[in-house]
């Protein structure tokens, strides 16, 4: 099975290399989890937390351990297999009630919004239909979905170091506040505004230019590819 976690090292992954398509259940490990808890304002408290209730979600503030950068699923699915497909790979990733979430390096939920209205992706504050929203975009933004960014004064919600899952096999049932990308070392590698921009662009490309394809069978389960993060390297 292959691992989902991080190697020791903050070194980003080589583009290209190959991704394991097997789902790995097996969370945040002790290192990964103090990294997070050191978010908080009473990291042993939380550690506590998490000893007694490993399967419950707690809620950290961003900005100085990290930021987080908030997708729609599918975007931030498709964000996410740019980063790993052609670019540096990505930090801890999680899902949580139908968002994506991409931890980030502190300072990228300042930076992000205004290099994306620099290079004209930013959006304005109306999502665009496809993913949801009540309005459009106009120009070449209307490809790219609000990206929440949580930075300094902001807390969100993280999921639990363990699913309380055990195996991880096919028939596994999927909370809606999981790892995609589990924590596992004290420095993980974050990316920055300048690379969340990159995946940002090139999935929305990526999306205007994909063939539209109908089915009458449901869509592939699109969590299924989980980043081996040991191929950072």
């Amino acid at each position: 099975m292959s691992s989902t976690r991080n190697p020791a090292s903050s070194t980003p992954h080589s583009p290209g290399a190959p991704l394991p398509e097997r789902l790995d259940l097996s969370g945040v490990t002790s290192e990964g989890a103090a990294w997070l808890a050191s978010a908080g304002t009473y990291p042993r408290s939380t550690l506590a937390l998490w000893r007694e209730r490993p399967s419950a979600p707690v809620v950290l503030p961003c900005g100085s351990t990290f930021d987080i950068v908030s997708a729609p699923a599918l975007f931030g699915r498709r964000m996410l297999d740019r980063l790993w497909e052609d670019g540096p790979g990505s930090g801890p990733v999680a899902v949580h009630r139908g968002r994506m979430l991409l931890f980030a390096a502190p300072g990228t939920a300042q930076r992000l919004p205004s290099l994306m209205r620099w290079e004209e992706w930013g959006s304005d504050a109306s999502a665009g239909r496809e993913y949801g929203g009540q309005g459009g975009h106009v120009g070449r933004c209307r490809e790219v979905p609000p990206l929440l960014c949580h930075g300094t004064g902001d807390a969100v919600t993280v999921p639990a170091p363990s699913t309380g899952a055990e195996g991880g096999g096919p028939d596994t049932a999927r909370p809606d506040s999981r790892w995609l990308v589990a924590p596992d070392t004290r420095q993980p590698w974050l990316p920055g505004p300048e690379i969340l921009l990159w995946a940002a662009v090139r999935a929305a490309r990526a999306a205007a230019s994909a063939a539209v394809r109908i089915s009458i069978f449901p869509p592939a389960d699109q969590d299924a590819k989980v980043y081996d993060v040991s191929r950072r390297r």
